[in-house]
Protein backbone atom coordinates (compact mmCIF):
# COMPACT_ATOMS: atom_id res chain seq x y z
CA UNK A 1 0.00 0.00 0.00
CA UNK A 2 1.62 3.41 -0.96
CA UNK A 3 -0.63 7.10 -0.54
CA UNK A 4 2.76 8.84 -1.78
CA UNK A 5 1.79 10.99 -4.92
CA UNK A 6 2.94 10.88 -8.15
CA UNK A 7 4.94 13.63 -9.85
CA UNK A 8 2.85 15.20 -12.84
CA UNK A 9 2.54 12.99 -15.52
CA UNK A 10 5.36 12.22 -18.25
CA UNK A 11 4.57 12.76 -22.15
CA UNK A 12 2.16 10.28 -23.24
CA UNK A 13 1.08 9.49 -19.51
CA UNK A 14 -2.08 9.97 -17.25
CA UNK A 15 -2.40 11.09 -13.86
CA UNK A 16 -5.04 9.00 -11.98
CA UNK A 17 -7.02 8.73 -9.03
CA UNK A 18 -7.77 4.95 -8.01
CA UNK A 19 -11.05 4.33 -6.91
CA UNK A 20 -11.25 0.53 -6.50
CA UNK A 21 -8.50 -2.17 -6.75
CA UNK A 22 -9.77 -6.01 -6.91
CA UNK A 23 -7.39 -8.53 -4.87
CA UNK A 24 -6.12 -10.71 -7.25
CA UNK A 25 -5.16 -14.51 -6.04
CA UNK A 26 -1.71 -13.35 -7.49
CA UNK A 27 -1.99 -10.35 -4.68
CA UNK A 28 -2.40 -13.07 -1.97
CA UNK A 29 -0.13 -15.54 -2.96
CA UNK A 30 2.30 -12.13 -3.24
CA UNK A 31 1.47 -11.11 0.75
CA UNK A 32 1.91 -14.56 1.65
CA UNK A 33 5.41 -14.78 0.34
CA UNK A 34 4.16 -17.49 -2.05
CA UNK A 35 4.62 -15.96 -5.63
CA UNK A 36 7.88 -16.52 -7.11
CA UNK A 37 7.44 -13.76 -9.58
CA UNK A 38 6.96 -10.70 -7.16
CA UNK A 39 9.96 -9.30 -5.87
CA UNK A 40 9.69 -6.37 -3.00
CA UNK A 41 9.50 -3.53 -2.41
CA UNK A 42 6.40 -3.50 -4.16
CA UNK A 43 3.22 -1.85 -4.59
CA UNK A 44 0.42 -4.94 -5.19
CA UNK A 45 -2.86 -4.25 -7.06
CA UNK A 46 -3.67 -4.56 -11.26
CA UNK A 47 -7.05 -5.12 -11.11
CA UNK A 48 -8.04 -1.24 -11.76
CA UNK A 49 -10.99 1.24 -11.77
CA UNK A 50 -9.65 5.08 -11.74
CA UNK A 51 -10.26 8.26 -12.70
CA UNK A 52 -8.38 10.55 -15.08
CA UNK A 53 -7.28 13.55 -13.09
CA UNK A 54 -4.58 15.36 -15.84
CA UNK A 55 -2.99 14.44 -18.85
CA UNK A 56 0.79 14.88 -19.75
CA UNK A 57 1.72 16.11 -22.64
CA UNK A 58 2.04 14.34 -26.03
CA UNK A 59 -0.82 12.30 -24.74
CA UNK A 60 -2.25 10.31 -27.43
CA UNK A 61 -5.36 12.00 -29.70
CA UNK A 62 -7.87 9.69 -28.61
CA UNK A 63 -6.46 9.88 -25.09
CA UNK A 64 -9.32 9.85 -22.32
CA UNK A 65 -10.17 12.91 -21.03
CA UNK A 66 -10.13 14.03 -17.04
CA UNK A 67 -12.66 12.94 -15.12
CA UNK A 68 -13.32 9.77 -17.39
CA UNK A 69 -13.92 6.59 -15.39
CA UNK A 70 -11.70 3.70 -16.83
CA UNK A 71 -10.36 0.13 -16.72
CA UNK A 72 -6.77 -0.37 -17.01
CA UNK A 73 -4.74 -2.60 -19.15
CA UNK A 74 -2.47 -3.70 -16.60
CA UNK A 75 0.44 -5.31 -19.17
CA UNK A 76 3.12 -3.06 -19.85
CA UNK A 77 4.41 -4.39 -23.34
CA UNK A 78 7.29 -3.45 -25.47
CA UNK A 79 5.30 -2.82 -28.65
CA UNK A 80 8.66 -4.27 -30.86
CA UNK A 81 9.62 -8.14 -29.90
CA UNK A 82 7.66 -10.85 -32.50
CA UNK A 83 4.80 -11.10 -29.91
CA UNK A 84 3.82 -7.40 -30.38
CA UNK A 85 4.61 -7.01 -33.66
CA UNK A 86 1.72 -10.06 -34.41
CA UNK A 87 -0.48 -7.93 -31.56
CA UNK A 88 -0.06 -10.37 -28.97
CA UNK A 89 0.64 -8.05 -26.42
CA UNK A 90 -0.40 -10.14 -23.71
CA UNK A 91 2.42 -12.23 -24.33
CA UNK A 92 5.05 -9.65 -24.77
CA UNK A 93 8.56 -10.98 -24.68
CA UNK A 94 9.48 -8.44 -21.87
CA UNK A 95 5.94 -7.98 -20.58
CA UNK A 96 6.06 -5.99 -16.87
CA UNK A 97 2.78 -6.82 -15.19
CA UNK A 98 1.56 -3.90 -12.76
CA UNK A 99 1.75 -4.56 -9.35
CA UNK A 100 3.80 -7.36 -10.37
CA UNK A 101 6.64 -6.71 -12.10
CA UNK A 102 6.36 -2.51 -10.84
CA UNK A 103 4.62 -0.77 -8.76
CA UNK A 104 0.25 -1.17 -8.87
CA UNK A 105 -2.54 0.52 -8.43
CA UNK A 106 -2.69 0.30 -4.11
CA UNK A 107 -2.07 3.72 -3.63
CA UNK A 108 -4.25 6.99 -3.86
CA UNK A 109 -2.68 8.43 -7.60
CA UNK A 110 -0.88 6.61 -10.14
CA UNK A 111 0.76 7.74 -13.45
CA UNK A 112 0.04 5.37 -16.40
CA UNK A 113 0.53 5.25 -19.88
CA UNK A 114 -2.73 6.68 -21.35
CA UNK A 115 -2.75 4.24 -23.72
CA UNK A 116 -3.90 1.66 -20.89
CA UNK A 117 -6.79 3.45 -19.79
CA UNK A 118 -10.05 2.17 -21.41
CA UNK A 119 -13.02 4.51 -20.98
CA UNK A 120 -15.90 2.47 -18.90
CA UNK A 121 -18.80 4.62 -19.15
CA UNK A 122 -21.31 4.80 -16.58
CA UNK A 123 -20.63 1.33 -14.91
CA UNK A 124 -19.99 1.12 -11.41
CA UNK A 125 -16.36 1.24 -10.11
CA UNK A 126 -16.49 -1.74 -8.46
CA UNK A 127 -18.01 -3.34 -11.42
CA UNK A 128 -15.31 -2.13 -13.39
CA UNK A 129 -12.35 -3.19 -11.14
CA UNK A 130 -13.59 -6.50 -12.25
CA UNK A 131 -12.92 -6.04 -15.70
CA UNK A 132 -9.62 -7.12 -16.36
CA UNK A 133 -10.46 -10.21 -13.81
CA UNK A 134 -13.25 -10.85 -16.16
CA UNK A 135 -11.23 -10.04 -19.60
CA UNK A 136 -8.68 -12.91 -18.46
CA UNK A 137 -11.38 -15.45 -18.55
CA UNK A 138 -12.77 -14.12 -22.08
CA UNK A 139 -8.98 -14.54 -22.91
CA UNK A 140 -9.29 -18.41 -22.44
CA UNK A 141 -12.56 -18.50 -24.01
CA UNK A 142 -11.04 -17.17 -27.17
CA UNK A 143 -8.16 -19.72 -27.25
CA UNK A 144 -10.32 -22.57 -26.59
CA UNK A 145 -12.83 -21.37 -29.56
CA UNK A 146 -15.96 -22.93 -28.73
CA UNK A 147 -18.64 -24.35 -30.75
CA UNK A 148 -22.39 -23.58 -29.43
CA UNK A 149 -23.71 -26.85 -27.33
CA UNK A 150 -20.03 -27.91 -27.24
CA UNK A 151 -19.66 -30.06 -23.64
CA UNK A 152 -17.52 -28.36 -21.40
CA UNK A 153 -15.79 -28.37 -18.12
CA UNK A 154 -14.46 -25.44 -16.01
CA UNK A 155 -11.97 -26.97 -13.38
CA UNK A 156 -11.38 -24.58 -10.55
CA UNK A 157 -14.32 -21.85 -10.21
CA UNK A 158 -12.42 -19.44 -7.59
CA UNK A 159 -12.79 -15.69 -9.68
CA UNK A 160 -10.81 -16.60 -12.77
CA UNK A 161 -12.79 -19.78 -13.07
CA UNK A 162 -15.92 -17.88 -12.81
CA UNK A 163 -14.65 -15.29 -15.22
CA UNK A 164 -14.27 -18.35 -17.88
CA UNK A 165 -17.31 -20.06 -17.15
CA UNK A 166 -19.33 -16.40 -17.43
CA UNK A 167 -17.52 -16.13 -21.31
CA UNK A 168 -17.67 -19.49 -22.09
CA UNK A 169 -21.83 -19.16 -21.08
CA UNK A 170 -21.92 -16.52 -23.21
CA UNK A 171 -21.06 -18.17 -26.24
CA UNK A 172 -23.44 -21.36 -25.62
CA UNK A 173 -21.53 -24.32 -24.83
CA UNK A 174 -23.00 -27.07 -21.94
CA UNK A 175 -20.47 -26.37 -18.85
CA UNK A 176 -20.27 -27.97 -16.27
CA UNK A 177 -18.23 -27.13 -12.72
CA UNK A 178 -15.69 -28.99 -10.72
CA UNK A 179 -13.77 -27.87 -7.92
CA UNK A 180 -12.56 -29.38 -4.31
CA UNK A 181 -14.62 -26.35 -2.76
CA UNK A 182 -18.47 -27.20 -2.99
CA UNK A 183 -19.14 -23.63 -2.01
CA UNK A 184 -17.74 -22.12 -4.73
CA UNK A 185 -18.94 -24.31 -6.98
CA UNK A 186 -22.60 -23.67 -5.39
CA UNK A 187 -21.92 -20.15 -6.27
CA UNK A 188 -21.49 -20.79 -9.74
CA UNK A 189 -24.00 -23.23 -10.33
CA UNK A 190 -26.67 -20.76 -8.57
CA UNK A 191 -25.65 -18.14 -10.94
CA UNK A 192 -26.62 -20.35 -13.57
CA UNK A 193 -22.61 -20.50 -14.75
CA UNK A 194 -22.98 -24.99 -14.71
CA UNK A 195 -23.85 -27.98 -13.47
CA UNK A 196 -22.15 -29.28 -11.00
CA UNK A 197 -19.70 -32.16 -10.46
CA UNK A 198 -20.77 -34.76 -8.59
CA UNK A 199 -19.11 -34.51 -5.27
CA UNK A 200 -16.66 -36.97 -4.08
CA UNK A 201 -13.15 -38.52 -3.35
CA UNK A 202 -12.87 -41.26 -6.31
CA UNK A 203 -12.99 -41.62 -9.67
CA UNK A 204 -13.67 -37.64 -11.02
CA UNK A 205 -13.25 -39.12 -14.62
CA UNK A 206 -16.68 -41.04 -14.26
CA UNK A 207 -18.26 -38.31 -12.46
CA UNK A 208 -17.29 -35.71 -15.24
CA UNK A 209 -18.72 -37.93 -17.89
CA UNK A 210 -21.81 -38.59 -15.62
CA UNK A 211 -22.57 -34.85 -15.60
CA UNK A 212 -22.49 -34.67 -19.37
CA UNK A 213 -24.50 -37.97 -19.95
CA UNK A 214 -22.11 -40.75 -19.78
CA UNK A 215 -19.47 -39.06 -22.13
CA UNK A 216 -16.05 -37.15 -21.28
CA UNK A 217 -16.09 -33.48 -22.42
CA UNK A 218 -14.51 -31.84 -25.72
CA UNK A 219 -13.21 -29.03 -24.19
CA UNK A 220 -11.33 -28.53 -20.74
CA UNK A 221 -10.41 -25.06 -19.19
CA UNK A 222 -8.26 -26.13 -16.24
CA UNK A 223 -8.31 -22.61 -13.57
CA UNK A 224 -6.86 -24.02 -10.90
CA UNK A 225 -3.31 -23.23 -10.95
CA UNK A 226 -2.76 -26.55 -9.06
CA UNK A 227 -0.01 -28.66 -10.61
CA UNK A 228 -1.09 -31.57 -9.89
CA UNK A 229 -4.63 -30.84 -10.88
CA UNK A 230 -3.57 -29.26 -14.40
CA UNK A 231 -1.50 -32.86 -14.93
CA UNK A 232 -4.87 -35.14 -14.30
CA UNK A 233 -6.89 -32.72 -16.72
CA UNK A 234 -5.62 -34.50 -20.27
CA UNK A 235 -7.24 -37.65 -18.14
CA UNK A 236 -10.93 -35.75 -18.28
CA UNK A 237 -10.81 -35.17 -21.86
CA UNK A 238 -12.99 -36.69 -24.89
CA UNK A 239 -10.84 -37.90 -27.51
CA UNK A 240 -9.94 -34.91 -29.62
CA UNK A 241 -10.54 -32.43 -26.87
CA UNK A 242 -8.29 -29.69 -26.28
CA UNK A 243 -7.22 -28.17 -22.59
CA UNK A 244 -7.04 -24.38 -22.16
CA UNK A 245 -4.49 -23.57 -19.02
CA UNK A 246 -5.78 -20.68 -17.97
CA UNK A 247 -4.04 -21.05 -14.30
CA UNK A 248 -0.26 -21.62 -14.31
CA UNK A 249 2.56 -22.59 -12.05
CA UNK A 250 6.26 -22.62 -11.16
CA UNK A 251 8.22 -25.87 -12.88
CA UNK A 252 7.35 -28.26 -15.11
CA UNK A 253 4.54 -30.38 -15.82
CA UNK A 254 4.68 -34.06 -16.46
CA UNK A 255 1.84 -34.37 -18.44
CA UNK A 256 0.99 -37.86 -19.35
CA UNK A 257 2.03 -38.85 -23.09
CA UNK A 258 -0.13 -41.84 -23.23
CA UNK A 259 -3.00 -39.71 -22.56
CA UNK A 260 -2.00 -36.57 -24.87
CA UNK A 261 -1.21 -39.30 -27.77
CA UNK A 262 -3.90 -42.33 -27.98
CA UNK A 263 -6.54 -39.62 -27.44
CA UNK A 264 -5.05 -36.94 -29.78
CA UNK A 265 -5.09 -33.77 -27.45
CA UNK A 266 -4.57 -30.32 -28.04
CA UNK A 267 -3.01 -27.96 -24.97
CA UNK A 268 -3.24 -24.33 -25.16
CA UNK A 269 -2.11 -21.80 -22.57
CA UNK A 270 -3.87 -18.66 -22.02
CA UNK A 271 -2.08 -15.76 -20.80
CA UNK A 272 -3.35 -12.24 -19.76
CA UNK A 273 -6.03 -10.64 -21.99
CA UNK A 274 -5.92 -8.56 -24.86
CA UNK A 275 -7.76 -5.13 -25.73
CA UNK A 276 -9.92 -6.11 -27.37
CA UNK A 277 -10.77 -8.88 -24.54
CA UNK A 278 -11.46 -6.20 -22.31
CA UNK A 279 -13.76 -4.39 -24.86
CA UNK A 280 -15.56 -7.20 -25.02
CA UNK A 281 -16.24 -7.77 -21.55
CA UNK A 282 -16.67 -3.75 -20.78
CA UNK A 283 -19.78 -4.45 -23.61
CA UNK A 284 -20.73 -7.64 -21.70
CA UNK A 285 -21.37 -5.55 -18.74
CA UNK A 286 -22.93 -3.12 -20.46
CA UNK A 287 -25.70 -4.86 -21.98
CA UNK A 288 -26.23 -7.67 -18.82
CA UNK A 289 -25.03 -10.57 -20.93
CA UNK A 290 -22.00 -10.28 -17.81
CA UNK A 291 -23.43 -10.55 -14.72
CA UNK A 292 -21.48 -9.95 -11.45
CA UNK A 293 -24.12 -9.37 -9.39
CA UNK A 294 -23.02 -10.61 -5.70
CA UNK A 295 -19.58 -11.47 -7.04
CA UNK A 296 -17.95 -8.99 -4.39
CA UNK A 297 -18.13 -10.83 -1.37
CA UNK A 298 -15.76 -8.46 1.22
CA UNK A 299 -14.46 -4.69 0.93
CA UNK A 300 -12.43 -2.72 2.59
CA UNK A 301 -10.99 0.55 2.49
CA UNK A 302 -7.35 1.44 1.43
CA UNK A 303 -6.03 2.06 4.96
CA UNK A 304 -7.67 -1.24 6.36
CA UNK A 305 -5.94 -3.07 3.73
CA UNK A 306 -2.71 -4.15 5.95
CA UNK A 307 -5.38 -5.48 8.33
CA UNK A 308 -7.35 -7.18 5.70
CA UNK A 309 -5.29 -8.95 4.21
CA UNK A 310 -4.12 -11.77 6.34
CA UNK A 311 -7.88 -12.63 7.16
CA UNK A 312 -8.41 -12.72 2.98
CA UNK A 313 -5.35 -15.22 2.71
CA UNK A 314 -6.85 -17.55 4.85
CA UNK A 315 -9.80 -17.19 2.14
CA UNK A 316 -12.68 -17.36 4.62
CA UNK A 317 -15.94 -18.82 4.40
CA UNK A 318 -18.10 -16.95 2.06
CA UNK A 319 -14.97 -15.59 0.10
CA UNK A 320 -15.53 -15.02 -3.80
CA UNK A 321 -14.22 -11.41 -4.73
CA UNK A 322 -12.49 -8.93 -2.47
CA UNK A 323 -12.37 -5.05 -3.65
CA UNK A 324 -10.12 -2.49 -2.04
CA UNK A 325 -12.54 0.96 -1.98
CA UNK A 326 -9.88 3.85 -2.22
CA UNK A 327 -11.59 7.08 -3.19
Amino acid sequence: MNQASPPPPDPGTARVRVLRVGVCGTDLHAFAGRQPMIRYPLVLGHELAVEVVELGPDAPPNAPLPGTLCTVVPYLSCGDCVACRRGLTNACVQLKVLGVHVDGGLTEFLNLPADLLVPAGDLPPEQVALVEMLAVGEHAAVRAAPEPGEPVLVVGVGPIGLAAAAALKRRGVRLALHDVSQERVAFAAARGLGTPVKAGDEDLEGRVAEAFGGELPRLVVEATGHAGSMVAAPALLAPGGRLVLVGHTGGALPFDNQTLHRRELTVLASRNATPSDFANVLAGLRDGSVDVTGWVTHRAPLEDVPAALPAWVQRPAGLVKAVVEVA
